[in-house]
């Protein structure tokens, strides 16, 4: 798997992520909040689909 996501890009999707998650479990979010555990995934293994069709890579080389 190709790392694709740098590290401010991956503190800003797990700090999202969890703000959101939580948000979600205090029912302050509608049950699509759950969704942002997809953004805690993506920050844990540095790679976002998304970023590998449009081609993009924020990681410096």
């Amino acid at each position: 798997m190709k790392v694709n996501v740098g590290n401010i890009d991956r503190i800003i999707r797990i700090t999202s992520g969890v703000v959101i998650v939580t948000f979600t479990a205090l029912g302050m979010v509608s049950p699509w909040g759950w969704l942002a555990i997809g953004l805690i995934v993506s920050g844990i293994l540095r790679n976002c689909t998304l970023y590998s069709l449009l081609g993009i890579n924020t990681c410096k080389r």
